[in-house]
């Protein structure tokens, strides 16, 4: 472990203890269980140092932690311990995510990005038929990478540069705009008035538009269509621009290779 690593986990330590999980009350104060060996903030520096390291297996992660990081890290639990920590931590992680980005400068930009990207889960159709997301994820097509994909598309809205602000996993088999205004009903109280939503033409519809305007007081833009009287113009590059973000996005989380075989495994 070099310092530049050990710098970075100490100073998010103390940023996660003292600020965002007191901010939350997620501490387990009050729960029925006892006090872990490990806290939320060493469990949520562990998360974020295996994927700053490009660890997408977790057996070999626990083993790698258990040889480096165990003095930084004493109650570092072995691996069904660990898988089982992360997998309910799923809500707690989302919900620093979010307090982190507040952080951010460009968290008081007016504007934002959505798009969505394919999170496959699933490889065979025997591993189709004997999932336990069988139900959940879906067949779907990535019109971007030309591919079809087994598994959820994973919905982003996030700041210019890249930084989550809202997202979500759904079955293929619902409509784009359907869920990025059942994300937007959920989390309205993160789009302030006045802010634009830029997206491509796949968000085009009257009720998704008049939902971000009468209720969010925002505005949606994406390129015209051709049936449609021009206002915003083809705005090219702007396709490009958000793939090539959300795709370095994705390959930092490993997301192609997340190893989820449950619900809650795949939200983490």
């Amino acid at each position: 472990m070099n310092n530049e690593l050990n710098t970075l986990l100490t100073t998010l330590y103390v940023f996660l203890d003292d600020r965002i999980l007191q901010r939350l009350s997620l501490s387990r104060a009050g729960r029925p269980s006892r006090r872990p060996v490990l806290t939320d903030a060493e469990l949520l520096c562990l998360v974020v140092a295996q994927h700053l390291l490009q660890f997408d297996s977790e057996t070999r992660w626990v083993r790698y932690a258990h040889t480096h990081l165990k003095d930084m890290f004493p109650g570092m639990p072995h691996q069904p311990g660990y898988n089982k920590r992360v997998r309910a931590a799923g809500t707690l992680i989302s919900a620093v995510i979010t307090e982190r980005a507040r952080d951010t400068p460009s968290w008081h930009e007016l504007l934002r990005l959505v798009d969505s990207t394919p999170v496959p889960a699933g490889m065979s159709r025997e591993t189709v038929k004997r999932s336990d997301l069988a139900g959940d994820a879906g067949y779907g097509y990535c019109a971007s990478h030309s591919r079809f994909f087994w598994g959820f598309p994973l919905y982003l809205i996030s700041t210019p540069e890249g930084m989550p602000v809202l997202w979500a996993l759904a079955n293929p088999k619902i409509g784009e705009r359907e869920v990025t205004q059942a994300m937007l009903e959920q989390g309205h109280h993160l789009v302030p008035d006045g802010q634009a939503i830029l997206g491509d033409k796949g968000f085009a519809g009257k009720d998704l538009e008049r939902f971000i305007s009468e209720e969010l007081g925002a505005t949606l833009i994406r390129p015209d269509r051709k049936d449609e009287k021009p206002r915003f113009g083809k705005l090219g590059g702007i396709r490009q621009w958000i793939e090539s973000l959300f795709d370095t996005l994705k390959g930092q989380l490993g997301l192609e290779r997340h190893d989820g075989r449950t619900l809650a495994g795949v939200y983490a």
